[in-house]
Formats: C-alpha cells, structure tokens, sequence
C-alpha cells in the first residue's frame, strides 16, 4: 500500500548533500558580506575557517589546511599538477572520479610512468600491489561506486612517495589515519552539505618538502602555484586565498563548522553515518529485490551508499521519477557512469528516521513500476 508519512527532509543527493537538521540561513553571520577578502575581517573569517577546521579533524600540528578554488576538483588538480612528475606514480581507481585522476595523469600531465591498479565499481584493487617508492593517488571513498577504504594499515609508514587522497566523501564521517596521508582534498558540499566551488586543500611536511624542492617540468596555472621563489606560500594556509572566495559560503562552512563541534565532533559524525547505514542494511536484508553494490560490508561507503535492483534501467528512472513527484526522495539515480542503480546519501547531516521513511516508499515504488 501507499505510504503516508513521508521523510521531513527528502533530500538524499550525493553532492551537493542535505543541510544539517536545524539548519538555518538566517543565523548566518553576515558581518563579512560586501567586505574585501583581504580586509581583516575577510581574512579573519578564512583564518578561522581554516583553524577550526584543523582543530575539529585532529589533524597533526604541522599539517597545514587551505580554502583553493574549485571545490575538490580543484584541490586534486592543484595537488597534481603542482607535485607530481617527480618520481613515477602509482594510482588507484574503482569507480569515476579515479579513473578520471588517472586520464588528468596521464593525459593531461602526460606521465608515462603511471601505472593503474583499477577495480570494478563494488570492488577495491589490490592493495598489496601498491609501490610506495612511487607517488600514489587514491579516492578514500568512492562516491560514485559506494566502496572506501577499509582503513590506513596498507600505507607504509616509511614511503618515499606521496600519498594524494580524495577524500572528498570521506573527511568529517570516516576515520582518516593523517599520519598516512601526504595530502588530503575535499570539498563543503558533501559531508557537511556547505556550499560550493571552493574545496579544501591539507599538507603533510613531506608535501611542503616536495613542493619546496621540485618543480615540475609544465607551467602552473595561477591558482595552482603554493610556492614563491622556492618557498611555500605560507598565506595560502592562513586564510589568505589565491583568488577570491565567496564569503557568504564561507560564513555558511563557519556556522556548520559549529554545528559539527555542538555534535561532538567528528567521532559523533563518524558515528551517526555509520547508524545511517546500519538502517540502511537492515532494509536490504529483508528485501530480496535490491542489494549493495558493495558485496563486501568492510568496505562499504557509509555515505554515498550504491545499490542495484532487480529491474531495468528504465524501470528504475521511472521509480526514481516517481519518488521525487512524490515528494520522498529527490536526486537519488546512480552516477551517469556508474552500473544502473540508486544511490542514497547516508552522511550525518541526513536522519535515519527519514532514512527509514524513505525506505518504506522505495518498497512501494518499485511494486508500483516493476512488481504490479
């Protein structure tokens, strides 16, 4: 039968995610608006958004943390485009965003020692096969396949190469082991459903050591460039950006930023998706018409979590359709690249009584469009 209590909130999209419950534009501090970003209290807002930032993820003293253009795209592009080259690079990929790092290395950047280590989307590749005498680029979790890492414990802890990760789906609900990571990318619109177009941009010394020491054989776009005269640009990681950031998108990050801290913190962030997905598994077990496209639970995504559905492709647009003029769940169709399926945002900033909810009109969809 037809439902009749339907989600409070029905926005269950990937990117860009759901705002947090409780979330309010008019608590915004819009004391920064129609002011320079290079005026004191334009800086003083991006300082503090890079300072709480680093505070809330824990990360080690002497990483350093940067608002760059072009959301986590940007931030990945920069990284590669500033640091690669150097020695030959290893790089993983099971799913779109990936391989696409893989295409930028290899066709744009034109390395010819880079090697693939590609998986099928529900899989991992096999991280035993990993070179760390090589740089090695790598999503944490793959938001188009709904397969992350597992954990930290294949990194070797005496590399000689980079490790470049995006963890774009990963940071603020997923432990990261910094200690591991050489840079670390990711974006406001997707764990923490901030805005957009600006992305995040982390450093281990090794990073800052490598961009001190070499510099690549192409030229570097201006808002790639971190370092003057052989030196990092230590501005970049104190708030003074390289182009001109939205403030009202950076006063939204400041006031969600807040609302991680009233949480608990990451671990309670942490802690909620996990509970998000564990509705989500429950539901799957007793359904025999749809299944995780992660087979394996240990690496299954906590955030952007994929299924497939005994139906066609067809079918599926037409139950998705019929959601969202339902009102129930909007934007929750498979990557255009990724196997036929949906996809449903798990992150803390979605509840799982909508979660629930939610699942009880998919039932009712897909015995509407596949089962009548």
């Amino acid at each position: 039968m037809r439902p009749e209590i339907k989600p409070q909130n029905p926005n269950f999209s990937s990117g860009p995610c759901s705002k947090y419950k409780g979330y309010d534009v008019n608590q915004l501090d819009l004391s920064t608006l129609g002011r320079s970003h290079r005026s004191n209290v334009g800086k003083a807002a991006l300082k503090l958004a890079c300072e709480q930032t680093h505070k809330l993820l824990g990360l080690p003293e002497d990483y350093r943390i940067g608002i760059v253009p072009a959301s986590d795209t940007g931030a990945v592009e920069m990284a590669l485009w500033s640091l690669l080259g150097e020695r030959p690079v290893d790089v993983l990929h099971w799913e779109s965003f990936g391989k696409g790092w893989y295409s930028d290395i290899t066709k744009q950047l034109g390395l010819t020692d880079a090697r693939s280590l590609e998986a099928d989307y529900g899989q991992l590749p096999d991280l035993s096969q990993v070179n760390f005498n090589n740089d090695v680029v790598f999503t944490w979790n793959g938001t188009t396949s709904g397969v992350k890492l597992p954990d930290g414990n294949w990194i070797s802890d005496d590399r000689k190469g980079l490790t470049i990760c995006d963890a774009t789906s990963a940071v603020f609900a997923m432990e990261m082991p910094w200690n591991k990571l050489d840079v670390v990318t990711f974006s406001w619109q997707k764990v923490l459903g901030g805005e957009g177009a600006h992305g995040m941009l982390i450093l281990s010394p090794r990073a800052v050591e490598r961009l001190e020491n070499y510099t690549p054989k192409w030229p570097l776009p201006k808002i790639f460039r971190m370092t003057n005269k052989g030196k990092l640009i230590e501005g970049i990681f104190k708030g003074e950006t390289i182009n001109t950031p939205s403030m009202l998108c950076v006063a939204d990050y400041l006031q969600t930023l807040e609302w991680v801290e009233n949480m608990g913190g990451v671990a309670s962030l942490i802690k909620k998706s996990e509970q998000n997905l564990e509705v989500l598994e429950t539901f799957v077990a007793k359904n025999d018409w749809i299944e995780f496209l992660a087979s394996e639970p240990s690496v299954r995504s906590n955030t952007s979590v994929c299924f497939t559905l005994k139906a066609t492709g067809d079918q599926i647009k037409q139950m998705t359709s019929l959601l969202a003029n339902e009102g129930v769940a909007y934007d929750i169709a498979a990557y255009k690249d990724a196997p036929e399926g949906i996809r449903i945002w798990a992150g803390a900033t979605v509840e799982a009584s909508d979660l629930d909810l939610m699942t009880t009109w998919l039932s009712w969809a897909y015995q509407e469009v596949v089962a009548s």
